[in-house]
């Protein structure tokens, strides 16, 4: 298959991009963030910009079409609304609108902060109700995406793993710190269903090969709290647990508000694969095992300044 994956020097996209060119023929754009591969094909963009989209569409002609590209700063979204609106949901309404005449499958990548939070276990059925510019211009793309493509396949996510800066998922945070004897905070009162993204990459095209759509939760089959991620992190890796202090994100003085219980039910994804989603002992186990084997310097020398 051909494969379009936008934002492919992200956390997801890059991932993404590498797991799936073993199988697949892959095409990844990337706007600030340059990258050195010879892994995919790296496409520089700025999908903003008027007829991108349909230019990218008729250079590449995907069958497949992962859209990751996204503003995900919390605080840069509330700095900059706009921007976020035009990356958050205008983009993925243009995308999938030139998909769709296309005939291309396509997934949107969501986020599981379109919940509040306030009581956790949410199912797909469950109504949204966002508390920050992020998660609204992420839910309004799932409203928009799906007008324009009603079979597009929306996942909402929780990932973590290795990036291209090492700066991007909650395992490097509490990784780069603890290797250098830092104390760092976790909190005990945001739970989450962290996934690995090379899980999420298989399980990915495992979706489009099934020839789902709609409305999935690709998350974690289990959900913890963040000091307990990074507890079970500084376990895995041999890490100092001590200099994680266990605190309320309401002590934490960050800017952006965040959804407290982000316990999102997954058996609907679950049944349609006919496997249980992977847990976290098993994405941390990958996430070792990958650290061991060097990938995280791989990523890294793909960087360009």
């Amino acid at each position: 298959m051909r494969i379009l994956i936008t934002g492919a020097s992200g956390l997801l996209g890059l991932n993404l991009a590498l797991e799936t060119t073993r199988r697949h023929t892959v095409f990844g754009t990337v706007n600030h963030h340059a990258l050195s591969t010879a892994a995919f094909t790296v496409i520089q963009t700025d999908l903003l910009a008027p007829g991108a989209v349909e230019r990218l569409l008729e250079i590449t002609h995907p069958e497949w079409v992962i859209h990751c590209a996204a503003l995900a700063n919390l605080d840069a979204c509330e700095a900059d609304p706009l921007l976020a609106q035009q990356l958050n949901t205008d983009l993925p309404r243009t995308l999938a609108s030139h998909v769709a005449r296309s005939g291309a499958r396509l997934i949107h990548v969501s986020t599981d902060s379109v919940f509040d939070g306030l009581r956790g276990n949410y199912s797909e059925q469950d109504a949204p109700n966002p508390v920050g510019v992020y998660s609204r211009t992420k839910l309004n793309s799932e409203l928009a995406v799906l007008e324009a493509y009603p079979t597009a396949i929306i996942a909402r996510v929780n990932l973590f793993g290795w990036s291209l800066t090492g700066k991007r998922s909650l395992a490097e945070f509490f990784f780069n710190n603890l290797s250098k004897g830092k104390t760092v905070m976790g909190f005990t009162d945001v739970f989450f269903c962290p996934l690995l993204v090379n899980h999420l990459a298989d399980i990915f095209i495992r979706m489009l090969e099934q020839n789902l759509s709609g409305l999935y939760h690709v998350v974690s089959s289990e959900s913890l709290s963040k000091y307990d991620f990074g507890m079970h992190l500084a376990e895995r890796f041999g890490l100092d647990g001590t200099l994680i202090n266990p605190i309320s994100v309401k002590q934490s003085g960050l800017k952006a508000v965040r959804s407290p219980n982000l316990n999102l039910r997954s058996d609907k994804l679950a049944h349609a694969l006919g496997s249980p989603l992977p847990n976290l002992s098993t994405g941390l186990e990958h996430l070792y095992t990958l650290y061991q084997q060097g990938y995280p310097q791989l990523l890294r020398s793909m960087e360009l300044a």
